[in-house]
């Protein structure tokens, strides 16, 4: 029998466990990790079967990603990202996609994607350079993805990524953060690189439904809508979290003494009440999230386009999906008292990474509500990233 890449990262949960609080103060996903994710597959759950990956849907995506996120938060983070860059590779122009994937379709792709450079057009391609922050994983990447603003002359006629080689990145150690910490996230820089042109992706194209490599791939999974696939690829993440903290909460409390009173915390009523509140607000991440994962892969299979309103609804069902999980874990972080404070505590570490995870642009969940609610009240959207 066939073991599935969910069973095989399943497996890899203890030792990612017993790894993550040396990570964390090294900032940096430890190389054993990145081997072993590897080795089972988990980083190519939805890159495509033509660069040598598993061609999976997005809810296969939350599954191993939540799996990992039991082990080690900034693993999960870091392979969710590397999952999207994946997807988003199979939209470049055939001969960037081999680039990559041709002779090692085991390659790790980090990104920042949002056009934070600025790239020149050439007779042959473009000269990029700048400033990218929050690179996850880059250190730990072969290649990077990353976006630019580009120009032809002094005006502005795109804007979109680039693949770029690890090496001919530099890389400020300036990831000194709370949550996420072992991503290293740092920022890379380019003084001035030239990029051919099939190592370009326009991303008003892709959002558009125009992509150079989209049609080379038999996977329905390339099919899928790009926002709602690149803002899922940041939420499962919260959602192993939110899981695995709910099964660390009782053993921080049974046989505890509620402080200043004869009670015992565990058969205390309150306890009771605030466990299930936690559990009740993982569950509705948990259905908000799988909802969009299963919509998006019902789209992709049936190769038909997913309504504006409805892929703007999917921005806030990720938002709210991850801003419940972080709710849940603030009840239990709460309740367990001063346990929970010292920074040894599973509960500390998820409420910290669970911050950072919220945190992300895609996912500040007012800004999403707000886009949302300029469409259900027919105005026009203030974003092209819907």
């Amino acid at each position: 029998m066939t073991t599935t890449v969910l069973e095989r990262t399943i497996e890899l949960v203890p030792e990612l466990r017993e790894r993550a609080e040396q990570a964390n103060a090294d900032r940096r996903l430890p190389e054993e990790n990145i081997k072993a994710l590897r080795q089972a597959g988990s980083f190519k759950v939805i890159q495509s079967t033509r660069n040598g990956g598993l061609g999976l849907g997005v809810r296969d995506h939350l599954d191993v990603i939540s799996t990992l996120a039991r082990g080690c938060a900034s693993t999960a983070w870091v392979a969710g990202v590397v999952h999207a860059h994946s997807w988003l590779l199979s939209h470049f122009p055939a001969e960037g996609q081999d680039d990559v994937y041709g002779d090692d379709p085991d390659a790790v792709v980090s990104a920042v994607i949002g056009p934070r450079g600025r790239a020149i057009k050439t007779s042959d391609g473009f000269r990029l350079e700048g400033v990218w922050p929050f690179a996850s994983g880059s250190e730990r990447a072969d290649w990077l993805l990353l976006g630019g603003v580009v120009f032809d002359g002094d005006q502005v006629v795109d804007e979109g990524d680039f693949i770029v080689p690890t090496s001919d990145v530099t890389f400020l150690d300036d990831w000194y953060v709370t949550g996420l910490r072992a991503t290293g996230s740092c920022t890379v820089t380019l003084d001035g690189l030239d990029i051919p042109r099939h190592r370009f992706l326009s991303l008003p194209g892709l959002i558009m439904g125009d992509s150079p490599g989209g049609a080379l791939h038999s996977d329905w999974v390339q099919r899928c809508a790009p926002v709602p696939v690149l803002t899922i690829a940041l939420t499962g993440g919260a959602l192993g979290l939110a899981r695995q903290a709910l099964e660390d909460f009782p053993p921080l409390v049974i046989g505890k003494t509620i402080a200043y009173t004869a009670d015992r915390q565990d058969t205390h009523p309150i306890t009771h009440v605030k466990v299930a509140d936690a559990a009740m607000r993982v569950e509705e991440g948990e259905l908000l999230l799988y909802r969009c994962a299963d919509e998006i892969d019902a789209a992709g299979k049936a190769g038909t386009e997913l309504p504006l309103l409805t892929r703007a609804r999917m921005r806030v069902d990720c938002a709210v999906g991850v801003r419940r999980c972080l709710e849940a874990v603030e009840i239990l972080f709460t309740a367990a008292g001063a346990t929970g404070v010292r920074s040894s505590s599973p509960l500390s570490r998820a409420l910290a990474d669970l911050k950072a995870i919220n945190n992300h642009g895609l996912l500040q969940l007012e800004m999403n509500l707000e886009m949302y609610g300029r469409l259900l009240m027919g105005l026009e959207p203030n974003t092209p990233l819907i």
